[in-house]
């Protein structure tokens, strides 16, 4: 008898494991089932930004108002009056750069990836869309990629609800691909501060690994990429094909800034003093330096650099070679960066960041050119 009460109680243990089991295999299938439904759905909807450990959920709809009304036909309208007060001068950029650099070929066929890492620059984003919206240039050819790092104003959300605006409810200016990434440095340096030489080589080493992690996460089968910075007031709508036509590596136009003169009035002066070609003097300068020291154009540095910028250049010189490049607008062939050549982060010839780039590209075979007589403007500082 009592075998057989031992032998019950077994049995029944094992029933009661075995329908826990199965109550249990129900419930999570139940689940399961619930939150794919429930994701199919929603997926036509962007419901968050995947970055590096971080979800940012988009904020309701109706607070979307920095972003053009569509047009009837589904292109988006700007109608910022303060934008267009730069029209006169635009037009006169424009007529100027068409004779210097009317392209002669199309190649429409030819993808494009425009990267732009950014910091807190939630003021600049309604422009920076304006004038990409400007481009003429298949939309479906263009993918789009920004990297936010250590922002601290809302630079980060208008993107997302850019994305949501472009890629969602304008199917006309849809980006072919459209992307967000988050990666904080923990890197602050007051903007007063931002071009005193004892502070350079940090703030550019930064600069270069924001660079490095955006295009290395970014960069699809994209044969061009085009970095752009976040701040530009004014590019023509023919850039693109105006600088793929010279068919280069790397190529740079020449990046000016209006300031007004002794008279008060309004001129384009020379910006991206990262743009230069090495001279006789300059390289004679450079065997004179101990290898470690870090050279920057301008600012307080203490040297001359004798290198000659692209406003040195005569009125009717086109195509120049070019030994550095900045930022600020540059076109380069994807295979230049899968070849390997990014910004460097470390002393490359005394230099860091995009000089650095281009004194490497130029080191393993790549041609870097600039256009010295076709501009584009930065804001005003």
């Amino acid at each position: 008898m009592r075998m057989k009460s031992v032998t019950t109680v077994m049995i029944a243990l094992v029933l009661g494991c075995i329908l826990t089991v199965m109550l249990s295999m129900w419930h999570l299938d139940v689940t399961f089932n619930h939150s794919f439904l429930s994701g199919q759905e929603k997926s036509k909807e962007t419901k968050y930004v995947e970055t590096l450990g971080y979800n940012y959920l988009p904020q309701p709809k109706n607070t979307t108002t920095w972003l053009p009304k569509l047009t009837l036909n589904g292109k988006p309208s700007w109608n910022s009056s303060e934008l267009a007060s730069f029209s006169t001068e635009s037009r006169s950029i424009l007529k100027n750069n068409k004779a210097i650099a009317p392209h002669t070929l199309v190649p429409d066929n030819d993808s494009l990836l425009i990267l732009s890492p950014l910091k807190n620059n939630a003021d600049h984003l309604e422009r920076y869309f304006e004038l990409i919206d400007s481009l003429e240039y298949p939309r479906h050819k263009i993918s789009i990629a920004f990297l936010v790092s250590d922002s601290t104003d809302e630079t980060q959300q208008l993107l997302i609800e850019a994305k949501q605006w472009y890629q969602e409810h304008s199917p006309e200016m849809r980006f072919n691909r459209f992307d967000i990434f988050h990666q904080d440095f923990f890197y602050s340096l007051p903007r007063i501060q931002r071009h005193l030489y004892v502070k350079q080589r940090d703030r550019r080493i930064m600069m270069a690994r924001a660079r490095n992690y955006l295009w290395t996460r970014a960069l699809g089968n994209e044969q061009w990429v085009l970095w752009i910075d976040g701040d530009l007031e004014y590019y023509p709508p023919s850039i693109i094909h105006d600088l793929m036509a010279y068919d280069k590596d790397v190529i740079v136009p020449n990046c000016v800034i209006r300031k007004k003169d002794k008279r008060g009035k309004w001129r384009n002066n020379l910006y991206d003093l990262n743009s230069w070609q090495e001279t006789s003097e300059s390289r004679s300068m450079i065997e004179s330096l101990e290898d470690d020291t870090f050279l920057a154009e301008g600012g307080d540095a203490p040297y001359i650099t004798h290198r000659k910028y692209l406003n040195d250049f005569d009125e009717d010189e086109g195509l120049v070679p070019l030994d550095g490049v900045g930022g600020t607008f540059t076109l380069v062939k994807a295979h230049v960066h899968r070849s390997g050549i990014g910004f460097p982060t470390w002393l490359f010839q005394h230099q860091v960041e995009t000089e650095g780039f281009a004194k490497l590209a130029k080191a393993n075979g790549f041609g870097v050119f600039g256009l010295p007589n076709y501009n584009i403007r930065h804001v005003t500082e």
